[in-house]
């Protein structure tokens, strides 16, 4: 069996919404239907009928995402009912694994053309409430956030496995001996990269807002923000001596992405000249209270795979759930160049919403290499309860 290359030929997605923003009134179907119709919208030869295949990330599924949110979004987006979807969760990396599931598609042949991406809604994610174990309890029963992290924890589960995120940040910062002002002066670089990304019309090419809601730009990005104003926040999960604040870490957001993959005869097909062709990924597990660090041995492997070095690369978009995640993993990278690292802006800035980051940094990877017209880059993510994923695009 030949494996056959597989072509990013476009990627868009939504303005990043703020937790009780302006998306905030959007269900997460509809916010994956506006961006997989859009995309299909910007390729007028493609026939939506021969899309094989719609992987979308989804990390939570609790709420209007359930029920394969990747299916409600081809039904949402009009295409046609011949085509299929498939949801896939991986926590923080579901957006990438989708777009790594899709490629593995294309390549073996099982598709020609297909679209792989995300959504999330934060704002909207539901409380739950488990079934009591005997019929008509007396006593009170527990809701459960499912906004984001850990609930209904199985006991079994060893306790240092299941600390919370932020603490999990906390003892990155701790393992690498980050100082608060070294997070803080990271964070002030994403604000500022993500200002000077927009001003420049760099993201007017993969935005695409949403029709009825007053958003044109991502809505966490602070231009304003400066080191002062960002010491003055408390440690939000040590309040003695903690470094991880609410201004040094992601925000909890609501957004999707998409990206429409195709094999050669699907790039006939589009008429269009792809962003980037798919070279190598990535997946690796890591303790998983040190799930910050989980991209650092992915990364490497997909690397290895594509036969390139950190030398290659020309740019890198890094997840950045926390400052001291991402600077961690940048610790144990020393024969990468920092400066090409979130040219245009990180999650701190740009916001995290979970299924659909990883798509987001693919698409972000494949536009830049576009507009420099040649180079390698690469996407990676740290996941939550101990993982990392990786994928390398070459242009």
């Amino acid at each position: 069996m030949s494996i056959r290359d597989v072509y990013i030929v476009d990627a868009v997605r939504t303005p990043i919404g703020k937790f009780g923003g302006a998306l905030s009134s959007v269900r997460p179907d509809d916010l994956a239907a506006h961006v997989v119709k859009a995309l299909v919208d910007r390729t007028p030869d493609l026939d939506p009928a021969r899309i094989d295949d719609v992987y979308l990330g989804d990390a939570n599924g609790a709420g209007e995402d359930n029920r394969d949110v990747a299916r409600m979004a081809v039904l949402l987006a009009g295409l046609p009912t011949s085509v299929p979807g498939v949801t896939v969760n991986r926590l923080c990396g579901s957006g990438l694994e989708a777009v790594i599931q899709a490629a593995r598609a294309v390549a073996l042949g099982d598709a020609s053309v297909a679209i792989a991406g995300g959504v999330e809604s934060m704002s909207r994610a539901p409380w739950v409430l488990q079934k009591p174990e005997r019929a008509f309890p007396a006593g009170h029963q527990q809701l459960h956030s499912t906004t984001l992290g850990w609930r209904m924890t199985n006991p079994r589960m060893p306790a240092e496995w299941t600390v919370a995120l932020g603490e999990g940040a906390e003892l990155v910062a701790d393992k690498h001996a980050l100082t608060r002002e070294r997070q803080d002066v990271f964070a002030l670089a994403s604000h500022r990269k993500a200002a000077e990304a927009w001003a420049k019309g760099l993201y007017d090419d993969e935005v695409v807002p949403y029709d009825g809601v007053d958003l044109a730009r991502d809505e966490c990005i602070r231009d304003t923000t400066s080191l002062e104003a960002l010491g003055r926040l408390k440690p939000s999960f040590r309040p003695e001596g903690g470094t991880v604040t609410a201004g040094n870490a992601s925000p909890l957001n609501d957004g999707a992405a998409a990206l429409l993959l195709v094999d050669e005869e699907g790039l006939r097909e589009t008429g269009r000249e792809p962003l980037a062709r798919i070279r190598a990924s990535a997946v690796t597990g890591i303790e998983p209270q040190l799930f910050g660090l989980g991209p650092v041995e992915a990364v490497r492997r997909a690397l290895e795979k594509a036969g390139r070095s950190f030398a290659d690369l020309t740019t890198f978009e890094l997840n950045e759930a926390f400052a001291a995640q991402a600077l961690g993993c940048l610790a144990e990278w020393p024969e990468l160049d920092p400066e090409i690292v979130n040219p245009r802006g990180g999650a701190i800035a740009l916001g995290h919403p979970l299924g659909a980051s990883g798509a987001r940094l693919a698409g972000s990877v494949a536009h830049q290499l576009a507009a420099a017209g040649s180079g390698t880059g690469l996407a990676a993510l740290c996941i939550g309860v101990g993982q990392g994923i990786a994928l390398v695009l070459e242009r």
